[in-house]
């Protein structure tokens, strides 16, 4: 495949593992500097970053929680310190708990948006000036299948990952006229290893795809590619879905 994003550089939330892995891999791969963000698992982001470096691209890690914003500033001063500009920001970094909204606390509702809402804020403002240096900045949300269909037991991450579409499509209108395209990938049914004290999400039950099968990270990841390459110009404000025909947008 062609090497579409040499010489860009990207930062990837919660890219430790699973989608966000897949996505900084898929980056890399398109020929991508990666800043490789993870909350707290070192050991797992410089896994990812291994990877990259194996497969000759250059790679940087750096943990802290996206809530902070000295973190998240912190985290886009090494990416310009290290590679010197930021084209691409993925914000990946979500919760997805589910929980009764009866037995459902305030401090349990407000950790799901600080984590997706407020994390995808204090990112998207740390990397703005760059963004808009790079001349064709891209800025992709990760959203979720559960916020265009509803689900029992998960108000706040239902309500975490509407609002991020509503995020994206704010900031493609405002951001327009810098060259920054901002989208949203919705993955749905998507297969991925869960901790062990956690059930498999109850939705994913109630849900089909029109294809048969579960998807994989990759598919959610090839969707994130094309929408920072060239051939995305013209996409912005968007809510690309990538679930199997679960679920159809209109």
């Amino acid at each position: 495949m062609s090497k579409e994003l040499a010489g860009k550089v990207a930062i990837v939330t919660g890219a430790g593992r699973n989608i966000g892995r897949a996505i900084a891999l898929t980056l890399a791969e398109a020929g991508a500097a990666i800043l490789v963000g993870a909350r707290s698992n070192r050991a797992e982001a410089d896994a990812v970053a291994r990877e990259i470096e194996a497969s000759g691209e250059k790679a940087l890690v750096h943990t802290g929680d996206v809530v902070d914003p000295k973190s998240v500033q912190a985290m886009a001063e090494a990416t310009l310190n290290a590679f010197g500009r930021i084209d691409i920001l993925v914000n990946n970094a979500a919760l997805r708990r589910e929980k009764s909204f009866a037995e459902m606390d305030y401090a349990e509702w407000r950790a799901i948006l600080d984590v997706t809402l407020d994390g995808a804020f204090h990112c998207t403002k740390a990397c703005l000036a760059a963004l808009r240096q790079s001349g064709s900045g891209r800025i992709v949300n990760i959203g979720g299948l559960s916020a265009h269909t509803g689900a029992g037991n998960r108000a706040h991450v239902v309500t975490a990952k509407a609002g991020i579409v509503g995020f994206t499509r704010a900031l493609a209108t405002e951001l327009a006229a810098d060259g920054i395209t901002v989208n949203c990938v919705v993955p749905g049914l998507i297969s991925t290893p869960l901790p062990k004290d956690q059930p498999e999400p109850a939705h994913h039950v109630t849900h089909q795809t029109r294809t048969g099968e579960r998807g994989k990270p990759e598919d959610v990841a090839a969707a994130v590619r094309f929408l920072c390459g060239p051939g995305a110009r013209y996409i912005t404000g968007q809510a690309i879905h990538a679930n199997g025909g679960a679920y159809f947008s209109g």
